[in-house]
């Protein structure tokens, strides 16, 4: 007598099925776009190009993992753009005028993000005021800072920091690999620990995880320190690339994170994201500038289509949020 095969319980099935269908979709909207882009210009699909927008996207990529836990608690951080200039910047002089090895200034720059995100994350907590007040407070005192140090002036730091982006792996960047390996343990963390349903429950119901006995202050107030730690190293990452500092450098870098993390299905409501879904977010962004380049649109187009499309990503979270209250 042949035995049946398993039977997934009937939540494990609907689970399973509105992954599937979340990532198809994504892969779905990212294949349309590199055929796209194929077919109206030459060069763009080919290996040198892809290996480009893999290279390119590291700092981004940390910003939005990021970005992601922050949007799960129902917090944002606007501030992540410009607490990258400060961090570059810091880099930038430790290494450039007081001649400090790049073992050293790495360090310095992770202890200044992570002291950024504690400052968001305890004056928000300790006065209960809206993430999104606060950060877009410490957006300007850490682009004042970035000024400040570096006197408007950039810093030229060159061969010390460029071997960092400099070293590759079958043709991807040291970078590039360091992103991925953060996005994996990150998605690990958010979907297979306690700590990432602490996340999911705050999200969701602050007030129902309070009742339960557990503060959520210590935990979100550890989201906003883990995401300066990430801003931190995008800080480094984005420095090594160019080889300066520049205190303008991670402008509107937090539109292209909230973007990247919304496209992906992360909810601005909170108690819903995916560092996986991000990911595909941030190379659905990526291709799509790439491919503008490509035919030659000016940079007045190409932030026009990427605002267009951070409008869309909103306003299809708005009609995911809907149907998740309607089920």
């Amino acid at each position: 007598m042949n035995a049946s095969p398993p039977v997934l319980p009937s939540s494990w099935r609907s689970t399973w099925r509105s992954l599937a269908t979340e990532y198809l979709g994504l892969v779905g909207a990212l294949a349309v776009l590199i055929l796209v882009f194929s077919l109206i210009t030459r060069h763009f699909l080919s290996q040198t190009n892809f290996l480009t927008i893999a290279n390119q996207i590291p700092a981004i990529l940390l910003l939005a993992t990021a970005m992601t836990y922050v949007l799960v608690i129902a917090e944002i951080d606007l501030s992540v753009g410009s607490v990258l200039g400060l961090c570059s910047c810091i880099v930038g002089v430790v290494m450039a005028q007081w001649q400090w090895p790049l073992a050293a200034a790495i360090p310095v720059a992770l202890l200044a993000g992570v002291l950024c995100g504690a400052f968001n994350g305890a004056v928000a907590l300790r006065w209960r005021l809206p993430s999104f007040i606060v950060t877009l407070g410490m957006l300007e005192m850490a682009r004042g800072g970035a000024h400040a140090v570096t006197r408007s002036q950039t810093q030229y730091i060159g061969a010390p920091i460029a071997r960092i982006a400099e070293t590759h792996v079958l043709g991807l960047s040291l970078p590039f690999l360091v992103a991925i390996a953060v996005v994996i343990l990150a998605q690990l963390v958010l979907t297979r620990t306690v700590f990432g349903r602490y996340l999911i429950a705050i999200g969701t119901n602050e007030e129902a995880v309070r009742l339960s006995g557990i503060d959520p202050r210590p935990i979100k107030l550890t989201v906003f320190m883990l995401t300066g730690l990430l801003v931190a190293m995008a800080a480094v990452i984005d420095t090594s690339r160019f080889q300066t500092a520049n205190p303008n450098a991670g402008s509107g870098f937090e539109l292209q994170a909230i973007a990247a993390a919304v496209i992906g299905g992360t909810s601005l409501m909170g108690g819903r994201g995916s560092v996986l879904s991000t990911f595909f977010g941030v190379l659905i962004i990526a291709v799509l500038n790439s491919g503008l380049a490509a035919v030659g649109a000016k940079d007045e187009l190409k932030r026009l289509v990427t605002g267009a499309v951070i409008v869309a990503a909103v306003i299809l979270d708005q009609y995911r949020h809907k149907l998740g209250k309607g089920r």
